[in-house]
């Protein structure tokens, strides 16, 4: 959530690669949030069937467990001057007073009490003493970034998202103990809000000329970048419902994100690794300072890996044991992780270090202090996830589906009612369905579902089977005053789909995803429901969003990388009926490629060349990154003699013919992108939508 690279690329079209933080910027402010007015002219506040559910939820959390607020607060150093963190030209970066409506003390009778109280502590702010010599500043991005005192300077961990949180959460650490250069960084795992930020700490330099280490798991740069590559646009554009990119901080939008409050929007860079922990296991010692790496792969992230620092009885998790239930599977779309491995990682943690460790530190949230505290926690983890991937096992083998699995599976209240196992990034909900799919895929085994009809051919002949749009819509109305929404989604959603410019129907669907929405205890949930509302009531939202294009992670991405993107890129239909066959040479780096196309398809091959191949084209390396960037097309790097070509020049152009230009502007909800006919519009300066027909 964590946090992720989301890429698109171009071969010879000048369409750059963008390179964007998974937050894509952050959540806007809201001048009336702290006096409890709705950002949204037609929004509407929580029902009483609503304030209901949210009252019964209260009653069932152990709220008397004030555990983590003491852990939370504990050795507290410094708070910043400034909570807002601006870049180079002015931009906000981070904000954090824009949630101050969190902070007030106020119940928010709109926020999940157990979010609210999520977020409450997130919003503990500074600079902190963990053991001496470990120090975190928490609240500078959706990650802690963590300080480890060496003999001569600082061992970093986890460098946050963007250059210019770090370099202020290194200020801050300057003022208080003393300014002392940085000797190593520590990527824990692959995710960008763990890494984006290291050239806000180092000069990479220093790390060429070897005064600086960069320590990363196994495979670490296969998967910073390439995990969310082939998909990208559309995980893009799942982003604004996941993480609510484009929605007000506000009690009635975005109140936290579970992991922290947002994630930073700034520059984003890559240093890579000089040091790679190969082993299972691995003793380093960095100056004076000893750390044993423990990697645990395909767990939170494919590349990842714990440390244990045996004179200090410490163990950092990195983001396998935190404050919270995580993702299985991210609603932006990924690829759906092992909860069993996951698990079993945490149990070794737990019984090669657990006995001796004092203490507890992670990639988000607060330490955890005194051996009894740390093996609770752990074994608590260690349960969650094993007891999800084996209980939804459980059911499955009884004939329980992927589409009934959410609403039969419950997380043990042995489980449940500890704090750091609630769902504040994944959910039991989406959780289980995730189990099920890694096993059993996305058939619920139902031959009516196999081939199932498109919502656009399959809704009309709902609607009219339900007696057409005005039946559907009184129907709907019933179930919304009755407090049946989950109900009233099932009808509305048809309509919606049949009738996508029916103005009426998107309303009362928008009140009724707006009111789910406030019963979320989960950030994604409660986001992708308040962003289905957003968008039926305004259209597809527009608005700034940082960009951190960044020339460090496609000089990491591999050429076959970005010749499979190509591939995706090409539109078979366009296609058919050519074929060619092209040699690619990059001669400062010694590849070779082949290229071709042929049944309407392209692939490529490293380590070979053609005899036949009707186009060869030579380019460095770090040539063809400026076409991979949109800096500069292959056709003028040809023109200028930068490229050179043997062959057929003609098969570029007819290629680039072929190419899609994605954009993260495509439709979720039927009848979004032009609001009906209304278009885009900023819900601020608006007033609220007037009903035509039905």
């Amino acid at each position: 959530m964590r946090s992720h690279l989301i890429l698109a690329f171009s071969l010879a079209l000048s369409v750059p690669l963008t390179i964007q933080a998974a937050g894509k910027g952050s959540a806007l402010a809201d001048s009336g949030a702290m006096e409890g007015k709705h950002f949204h002219p037609d929004g509407k506040p929580p029902s009483e069937h609503t304030l209901k559910v949210l009252e019964e939820a209260a009653k069932e959390l152990p709220f008397d467990d004030t555990r983590d607020f003491d852990e939370a607060k504990k050795r507290f150093i410094a708070a910043p001057k400034s909570r807002v963190i601006k870049g180079e030209s002015g931009n906000v970066v981070w904000d954090t007073e824009r949630y101050d409506f969190i902070t007030d003390g106020k119940y928010l009778e709109s926020i999940h009490p157990s979010l609210l109280r999520q977020s409450r502590l997130n919003m503990i702010t500074g600079l902190f003493e963990v053991i001496p010599d470990f120090y975190q500043v928490r609240n500078y991005d959706l990650a802690n970034i963590t300080f480890v005192k060496g003999d001569t300077g600082w061992i970093v961990f986890d460098p946050l998202t963007a250059a210019e949180t770090a370099a202020e959460a290194k200020k801050l650490l300057d003022e208080h103990l003393g300014e002392f250069p940085v000797v190593a960084v520590v990527y824990s795992h692959s995710h960008a809000d763990h890494w984006g930020g290291v050239r806000g700490l180092v000069d990479e330099a220093d790390v060429l000329a070897g005064k600086v280490q960069i320590i990363a798991p196994r495979d670490f740069m296969q998967y910073a970048v390439s995990e969310n590559v082939y998909a990208g646009t559309a995980m893009n554009r799942r982003l604004f419902y996941q993480y609510g990119v484009l929605l007000p901080a506000s009690p009635y939008g975005h109140a936290g994100q579970g992991l922290n409050m947002n994630v930073a929007a700034g520059n984003l860079g890559l240093i890579a690794p000089t040091h790679v922990v190969e082993a299972d296991i691995e003793t380093l010692t960095v100056d004076g300072v000893e750390m044993e790496f423990m990697n645990t792969p395909n767990t939170e992230a494919p590349s990842e890996m714990h440390t244990w620092f045996p004179k200090q009885k410490a163990i950092w998790t990195a983001e396998n044991v935190t404050g919270s239930f995580h993702n299985i599977y991210t609603l932006r779309g990924a690829l759906v992780r092992d909860p069993l491995a996951w698990s079993k990682y945490i149990n070794e943690t737990l019984y090669r270090y657990g006995k001796d460790a004092e203490v507890l530190l992670a990639s988000h949230h607060w330490p955890r202090w005194g051996n009894e505290r740390v093996q609770e926690v752990l074994r608590g983890q260690r349960d969650l996830y094993a007891n999800i991937n084996n209980q939804v096992l459980h059911y499955a083998n009884q004939g329980v589906t992927i589409n009934q699995i959410h609403n039969v599976y419950e997380t043990p209240k042995s489980i449940a009612n500890q704090w750091y196992n609630r769902g504040y990034h994944g959910s039991p909900e989406h959780n289980s369905r995730a189990v099920i799919n890694r096993y059993l895929g996305y058939w619920d085994a139902n031959p009516a579902t196999l081939i199932p009809l498109s919502p656009k051919d399959s809704a009309p002949l709902y609607v009219e089977m339900m007696g057409g749009a005005a039946k559907i819509i009184a129907k709907g109305k019933e179930l919304h005053d009755a407090g049946q929404y989950l109900e009233a989604t099932e009808i509305l959603d048809k309509l919606v789909h049949a009738e996508p410019d029916n103005t009426k129907a998107k309303q009362l669907l928008a009140d009724v995803y707006e009111q789910l929405g406030y019963q979320q205890e989960n950030p994604g949930l409660r986001n992708s429901f308040l962003a289905g509302a957003y968008e039926l009531r305004s259209g597809i939202p527009t608005g700034a969003s940082p960009s951190s294009t960044g020339p460090d992670v496609v000089r990491a991405m591999s050429t076959e990388l970005f010749l499979d993107f190509v591939g995706i890129r090409m539109d078979s239909k366009k296609a058919e009926g050519m074929a060619f066959t092209v040699n690619l040479v990059t001669p400062d780096n010694g590849e070779q490629f082949v290229i071709e196309l042929a049944n309407a398809t392209l692939t490529n091959i490293e380590g070979f060349q053609a005899d036949d191949a009707d186009l060869t084209i030579s380019i460095d390396r770090t040539d063809l990154e400026q076409t991979m960037m949109g800096v500069k097309t292959l056709e003028a790097q040809i023109a200028d003699g930068t490229a050179k070509i043997e062959g057929d020049a003609n098969i570029i152009g007819n290629l680039a013919s072929m190419l899609a230009v994605f954009t993260a502007d495509f439709e979720i909800l039927p009848g979004t992108k032009t609001n009906g006919g209304a278009g885009q519009r900023n819900a601020y300066e608006v007033g609220p939508v007037e009903l035509h027909g039905e």
